[in-house]
């Protein structure tokens, strides 16, 4: 596991992901100088005196397409101060689904950049001519990728040696286990009539790692079958 990471985020709305990669234990790592998130306003770096970032698009059509030069020299400014391993990635529905596969190579990085679109899209030049590759958080259009640019962030963190306290934290998970997680319960024992299972008060702790194991297998069965 790495011990730092940082992003930079190519984006129109930076006070956006500042507003929730800011809270919780992406904000407690921020804060601790395991991970840095720094926005760049594409906005700053558009020669129009309007600070105008898009364009009508070549052959008509709807909306308003994100230009190219903007982009462009906000990632050339960024990968001045870049320095080890680095990616670009366009956070894009086109893209590739991301998954936990994918989020631990993203792990092994020393730094991220992420394009964030916005409007109808951006400029195709620019995508290849910076991006690495392109990511989707699924198969649904959002007004940007703001959202889930932070959704990176935050799975990505979560294997950054120092974010989460142990790494049994992320192993044993949904997903990152390759099944699904194994219900869990807290106090009260009896809630509205639905009790604890007794396997997890017998204190036979053999029993309850079978018990988990088989219930993870069962629920993975029932919603998500694929996973097997």
């Amino acid at each position: 596991m790495r011990n730092h990471m940082r992003f930079d985020v190519m984006t129109l709305f930076p006070a956006l992901v500042d507003s929730i990669t800011n809270e919780s234990i992406i904000g407690r790592a921020k804060r601790a100088g395991i991970i840095e998130v720094v926005c760049h306003d594409i906005r700053d770096y558009s020669a129009d005196k309007h600070r105008r970032v898009d364009d009508t698009p070549y052959g008509g059509g709807r909306g308003m397409l994100m230009s190219a030069p903007p982009i462009y020299r906000c990632y050339e400014d960024i990968k001045k101060i870049a320095s080890g391993k680095s990616l670009c990635i366009f956070m894009s529905p086109k893209g590739k689904i991301l998954n936990e596969k994918t989020v631990k190579i993203l792990s092994s990085c020393d730094s991220l950049i992420l394009l964030c679109g916005h409007y109808e899209g951006v400029d195709r030049r620019v995508i290849d001519k910076i991006a690495d590759m392109e990511i989707s958080v699924g198969d649904y259009i959002l007004t940007g990728g703001e959202l889930p640019a932070c959704i990176l962030i935050d799975s990505v963190s979560r294997l950054i040696d120092g974010v989460l306290s142990e790494p049994e934290c992320y192993e044993n998970e949904s997903i990152a286990s390759g099944a699904l997680e194994y219900p869990q319960y807290t106090r009260p024992y009896d809630f509205m009539g639905d009790k604890v299972p007794d396997v997890l008060l017998s204190g036979n702790h053999e029993d309850i790692e079978k018990w988990r194991k088989e219930e993870a297998l069962r629920l993975t069965m029932k919603n998500r079958p694929d996973l097997l």
